[in-house]
């Protein structure tokens, strides 16, 4: 039975290393702020810039934590009917479609990145889990008006699978759910 509903998925980011320097160094610059606010004031003997250094890393604060509140990131996989909507959440409280992509229109979806790296694309969207592991997430090879031959790279689960198999092309469907070659 063919599914015509909603099905919907969230996948929460890995947070890697680039997050992490992110972080450090946002405290790391908090921490120098009272520093350089102290250096001057006995350089130049005025208190003033003691108290503006308080303000400014009071400020400093609110800052750190939401640079730490936007390194939260989740996709969220939607598929309504022919369409795959891909969109990005950062921190629970922003919200950026990356793409829309129509299933019919997927040439090619697989798990194996080797097929995908002699292909030329000209755009690529990443909504995956973690965008250094291997084997783990699909890619998706498909023709967009805007922007010609375009790759996305994402974790589905089952459920997204399945609503996405009476739509995709039917060698796709027969390699990637019945492991046959056509």
């Amino acid at each position: 039975m063919e599914n015509q509903g909603f099905i919907e998925q969230v996948v929460k980011r890995k947070n890697g290393t680039k997050q992490l320097v992110i972080k450090i160094s946002a405290v790391l610059i908090l921490l120098m702020v009272p520093v350089i606010a102290a250096v001057l004031t006995v350089a130049t003997g005025i208190a003033y810039i003691m108290w503006v250094g308080l303000f400014v890393f009071l400020g400093g604060i609110y800052g750190v934590w939401y640079t730490f509140s936007c390194q939260k990131v989740e996709y969220e996989y939607s598929v309504t009917g022919n369409d795959l909507d891909i969109a990005k959440i950062i921190s629970l409280r922003k919200r950026k479609k990356i793409c829309r992509v129509p299933i019919s229109e997927i040439t090619e979806l697989t798990r194996d990145e080797e097929k995908i790296n002699s292909v030329r694309v000209l755009k690529t969207f990443f909504a995956a889990r973690d965008i250094n592991s291997k084997g783990e997430s699909y890619y998706a090879l498909f023709n967009d008006p805007a922007y010609g031959k375009c790759l996305l790279v994402f974790d589905p689960n089952e459920q997204i699978l399945e609503g996405m198999k009476p739509k995709l092309d039917k060698r796709i469907v027969l390699r990637l759910f019945y492991n046959k070659d056509v």
